[in-house]
């Protein structure tokens, strides 16, 4: 029988829901969203009512709510914004486990205006304590907080709305990275309390291409792009209307399914990490820390992850290491660094992240071959595919 896909967290599958709603505009229906004509407006209403739709996801008001290509896009530009005009008295106070799009970014303000950057470790179980951003806020100078609402490799939740508490009171801004939050936990931008939020169409079954940055009204924003009068002068580019579309109808499902999505996918997480039992030694990291439903980071001590995940993909299962090479060498995950794990144990940890199209059949089917290729990495025997 087929594998299956377990890296829902990279990217989901299209919603054949979605997909409908998406293919007018790339067929029957085009015009550029800026041009005054019929063909115009009609494109023009569309990402407007795509951008009711996703605000109304984040509880938030449509104006408020800025279209991207990308989270890197909204996180950069989110980063520039606040940084642009910061120099060696300045800080930016970053988690050590952010998004790439943050931290690579902070770096560079840091390379070239001398911006000094906090990286705040996790816990052990992958959770950020609020108490130790509000320690470095202390220390003064701060621009820009960064802290994600769900870890994109653990799946842990950290404590963003004590964050923002602390940012309000010494005036600081924070972005709140919600892209493995959004359509799969309740993501309401008040509630959050940050000044910036950045969420994006592809983790929840929606387009590639497609993300929002929500800006809290009053907050200051300088746009990354510029050259035009788009999305209210905050962002120049024609608007990709396919996708934006697309974007609007995957928060809509979204929106109306997101209870039955979740039980759907804490069942499939759950089944998965019982049968985890049957392998020797398996660990699941943030096991006991709150999480979202639909991510599983396992590690099989006495194998090498990048060994693993060819060996499944022969099979055709889909998971991801979180390593990243580097001239050559396998490095473990920067997230898993920053928990402090043992080299060996971060280099024999996998992602498992399921989405709304996966079954417990599949979870039951994948479980007996994950158990025998471990044992098979560990016995030194040559790869078995099936």
């Amino acid at each position: 029988m087929p594998g299956a896909y377990f890296d829902n967290n990279a990217t989901t599958p299209l919603d054949p829901r979605v997909g409908e709603a998406m293919r007018p505009w790339l067929t029957d229906s085009w015009g550029n969203a800026s041009s005054a004509h019929r063909w115009g407006q009609r494109a023009r209403e569309a990402v407007e009512a795509a951008r009711a739709a996703v605000a109304a996801l984040l509880g938030a008001a449509g104006e408020d709510v800025v279209f991207t290509a990308s989270g890197t896009e909204a996180n950069n530009a989110v980063c520039a914004t606040l940084l642009a005009g910061a120099g060696p008295s300045d800080r930016a106070v970053v988690s050590a486990f952010e998004h790439p799009s943050v931290l690579a970014a902070c770096d560079a303000w840091a390379a070239s205006r001398g911006v000094r950057v906090a990286r705040v470790a996790p816990g052990p179980d992958g959770v950020v304590a609020a108490g130790s951003i509000r320690a470095a806020l202390d220390a003064g100078g701060t621009r820009l907080v960064a802290l994600m609402l769900v870890n994109n490799e653990l799946g842990t939740l950290q404590p963003v709305t004590e964050v923002a508490r602390a940012c309000r009171e010494r005036g600081v801004a924070l972005l709140v990275d919600a892209v493995q939050a959004a359509g799969k936990i309740p993501v309401r931008v008040e509630e959050l309390g940050a000044d910036y939020v950045t969420i994006g169409a592809h983790k929840f079954h929606g387009p590639l291409g497609a993300a929002a940055l929500w800006i809290r009204p009053g907050a200051p924003f300088a746009p990354l792009l510029i050259g035009g009068t788009q999305e209210r002068r905050r962002r120049a580019s024609t608007a990709n209307v396919p996708a934006l579309v697309g974007f609007g109808r995957a928060a809509e499902l979204a929106a109306a399914e997101l209870e039955r999505r979740a039980v759907h996918l804490a069942a499939l997480r759950d089944r998965f990490e019982a049968g985890l039992t049957a392998i020797p030694d398996a660990v699941v990291h943030g096991r006991d820390a709150p999480r979202v439903p639909h991510t599983s980071s396992v590690a099989f001590p006495g194998l090498l992850n990048a060994d693993l995940m060819m060996r499944l993909d022969l099979g055709g299962w889909a998971v991801s290491t979180g390593a990243a090479c580097s001239s050559g060498a396998v490095e473990p995950s920067p997230t898993l660094a920053a928990l402090g794990l043992p080299r060996e144990l971060a280099l024999a940890s996998l992602r498992v992240s399921f989405g709304a199209a996966n079954t417990l059949d599949e979870v039951d089917r994948f479980l007996p071959v994950l158990a025998r290729e471990v044992a098979g990495l560990r016995a030194g025997r040559p790869v078995a595919v099936g």
